[in-house]
Parts: C-alpha cells; structure tokens; sequence
C-alpha cells in the first residue's frame, strides 16, 4: 500500500517548503517539492492532502516516565503513549524509577515485551543504576538498549547512587550512553532541615526552588562533567534547569563529536518560579523550575546549541498526591500530550524556525543517539510523522487523554494542534480520533 501526502509544508533539516511525501508500507518512499509527479501519484492507492499544514518527523522524547510496572494508577504504557501520539511524539525512551525499579536484565526485557504488546508509540527503555549492578550493565547490548540512567540526586531509593567509587567503576564500564539527573543531594537535604526549622510541616510550594536550589544542581553537573573527562565515558545530563549550568556545556563541536550533550525539557523552557503562585504542586518537578533569569538562560542555550534536544520528562501523578503537603508531594506533572504544540508557540515567540523544532525534538535526538532509520524525512526511513496546522485550541478536563486526568496548560489555548500522526507509515491519530491500535516498534541504535 502507497500513501500520498501533499500539499504539505515539509519540515526537514532546516527546510520549510512545500511538498509531498509517498509512504510504502512502514517507510518513506519517495518526497519532493511542489506538486507531486502524475507517476507519483499514479502509484498511491490513498491521498492525504495535508492543506498546507506542517509535515515534520515524529517527535522523539528521549525522557519518560510511563509507570508501569507498579505504579499504574498513575500512567500506563497504553494511556501515555497514546497521548504522546496524539501530542505528535512518535518514539519514547523511557526511565528505570518503576517498581521494582529496573536493575536488571530480565526486568528490562520485561518492559520491552510489554509495550510491544501495548505501546502505540515506538519504544526504547533506559537500564537503571544501583550500588550494586555493574555486572548487569556490562551485559547491557548498546544497539539495543538507548542507555544507561544514573540519578545523582532526587534519592530515589535503589536507584540513587552517591558513591564516588561506585560511580567511576560505572562511568568506566558501562557500554551504554549514561543519562544523568543532576542535584547534590547533601545541599538539598541542608536546605531541606532549613525549611523545616522556619515552617515546620508547612513548607509551601514557592520554597521548592530554593530547597532543590541552583547550587545543587551546578555542582553536581559540575562533578559528573569531571568525572566524565576523567573516565572517558559518554554522559547525557537531563533536564537543565539553571543559567550557570548552560554554561558548561559547548556549541563549537559537532553533535556527534561532544562526550557531554543536555537536554532541556518543555517546563524549564515554559514556566518560571512566578508560577506557582498560580499553579502549586502542579508544577513541582525535580529539578524545580526557578526563576526568570535561568529560563531566559536556558532558552537562550537551547537557542545557540549549547543545549542539544528537547524533551518532556513527562511524569504523571494522580491529582490526590499532588493535593499532600509538600515533603509527601511527589514531584513530575504529564507532558507528552502538549509539549509540541507548546514548542511551535514557544519558537514562534522567540522567532526560532520551525525547523529549528524539528532540529531540537527529532534530528538531534536521532543523532545524539544514534538511532536507526528515525527522525528525518529521508528515503528509506521509517515514516513516523506528524502533520502540524496553525489553529487556536484550548486545553480543557475533556481533551486531556493522560490517566491522571489533569495538566499544568489546563485552561491555556495553544496557537498550534496536531492534525495527525504515523506511526511506522500508519496513521494512528487525527483530529482527535485514533484509528485501530497497533504496536509500534523497539527502537535499535548505531554504536
């Protein structure tokens, strides 16, 4: 079967044009400017006409948290990776923090079999990291798996790795890409007994920053850095959130040269510490959102490629839980839904290209990761798109598809909807409708 998309605004390394594209099966056949040759579209068996919407690669969120195993009374693989279709993201990658966490092998190879039965989205799942598991990340395939995560703060019981030696031994051994969460755990619990001493159980939202402060995320970036330099290990650090962090991080060597790349996620880039006033625990994640000045700095570094991807660090919690006191709140807020749409108002704003969107959500993920066969509009690449229209739409408790049932946009109207989005060629989702489910594919890496 041959599909025909046309009259498309194609979104390709730093093109905007339009154009066609003819998928065969699960892949990009054949794409060009203008209108389609009459051979062309002698061949389809199905048109598309896209009326001049953006046609851009699927989305690829490089960090997840979907909850299953153990955690599904929040998000499920089948719940959140539908409403990533539906937001435009067409790959995920996601985190070990499930219960039980994933440490080994066999509970790694246990998410992929699930969401090959349950995923509408393509899949790939990050081993964990503990004291104690080295021997399992050595067995770790590279071309198979898309890394390694290490939480460096945020304890997150098993998973939280504080010891030096522990962590050489690690950055040395692992085959596998390692993706960091970067706060100083001794500065956060410092700032923590402060809070408690001056508001006892009462600690408001508003402190957060100041409690996950700047310092503690600097200086551990700072440490993982040095001991990447050290060791030789590739490191990825997620979600940035401070303006002397950008700092750290160069623009002068290609994507595929750098051994320290970053990421910055949707809510570092949208909100500012202004915003809790308005939005409380809605908008607590780890690392906190902080002030005007580290956005700017963040939007700025993402701007001029000191930054490298964007991503969503997507992390639903049921509305009950974020309703606790603020030590109980759990941090992370869903995402994957709006984070595009979020995006192509955000580079509209800043008068950043929408290839530029394209280039922060799809290319360089693809590159940094090495990934096969996704992320671009090329011949022979699989065919995950998404069609993107100029259209106002506003955020309501009806549209919202997470399991938790809630969003920090709720209420706010969007510039830019997703019309619709392929999957491996096939079309999953439009204007609001899913078409029949059916699984999308692992994702396999270059090394």
């Amino acid at each position: 079967m041959k599909t025909l998309l046309h009259n498309a605004l194609l979104v390709n390394e730093g093109q905007v044009a339009l154009g066609w594209l003819l998928i065969r099966d699960e892949k990009i056949e054949s794409l060009g400017f203008g209108n389609p040759p009459e051979e062309i579209q002698m061949q389809s068996s199905e048109r598309y006409d896209a009326q001049r919407a953006y046609l851009m690669p699927g989305v690829i969120d490089d960090q997840v948290h979907f909850r299953e195993p153990g955690l599904t009374h929040k998000g499920d693989i089948f719940t959140e990776s539908r409403a990533a279709v539906a937001g435009g993201i067409t790959s995920y990658m996601e985190m070990p923090n499930t219960q039980p966490p994933t440490l080994t092998l066999e509970l790694l190879e246990s998410k992929y079999q699930r969401a090959a039965e349950t995923s509408w989205a393509n899949f790939s799942f990050y081993m964990g990291t503990s004291s104690d598991n080295l021997e399992e990340i050595q067995r770790c395939d590279p071309t198979r798996i898309c890394g390694l995560k290490i939480f460096l703060g945020a304890s997150t019981g098993e998973l939280y790795v504080d010891d030096p030696q522990v962590l050489e031994r690690v950055f040395r051994a692992s085959p596998l890409l390692i993706a960091l969460h970067c706060e100083k755990e001794p500065l956060i619990q410092d700032q923590l007994r402060r809070a408690l001493a001056h508001w006892g159980d009462n600690i408001p939202i508003r402190e957060h920053p100041m409690i996950r402060s700047a310092e503690a995320c600097y200086r551990s970036t700072c440490e993982a850095i040095e001991l990447a330099e050290k060791t030789g290990a590739r490191i990825h650090v997620l979600h940035i959130s401070t303006a002397r962090e950008c700092q750290l991080f160069r623009a002068d060597l290609p994507l595929e040269e750098k051994r320290v790349t970053a990421e910055a996620c949707i809510h570092h880039l949208w909100f500012t510490e202004e915003d809790y006033e308005r939005l409380g625990a809605f908008i607590k994640w780890n690392p906190a959102i902080k002030s005007y000045a580290d956005r700017e700095a963040i939007r700025q570094a993402v701007h001029d490629g000191r930054i490298d991807v964007v991503a969503t660090d997507h992390a639903p919690h049921t509305r009950q839980e974020k309703a606790l006191p603020y030590r109980q709140c759990p941090s992370g807020g869903p995402l994957v839904q709006h984070a595009l749409p979020a995006m192509m108002d955000l580079a509209e704003q800043l008068g950043w290209s929408v290839a530029h969107v394209a280039e922060l959500m799809s290319h360089r993920v693809a590159r940094l990761f090495r990934i096969v066969g996704r992320g671009f509009l090329k011949p022979g690449y699989q065919a995950d798109l998404v069609l993107v229209e100029r259209r106002p739409w506003t955020v309501t408790a009806e549209n919202i598809l997470y399991k938790c049932q809630w969003s920090p946009f709720e209420g706010h109207t969007f510039g830019h909807a997703v019309k619709a989005t392929f999957v491996n060629g096939y079309k999953v989702y439009e204007d609001g409708h899913f078409a029949a489910f059916r699984p999308g594919q692992r994702l396999m890496f270059q090394r």
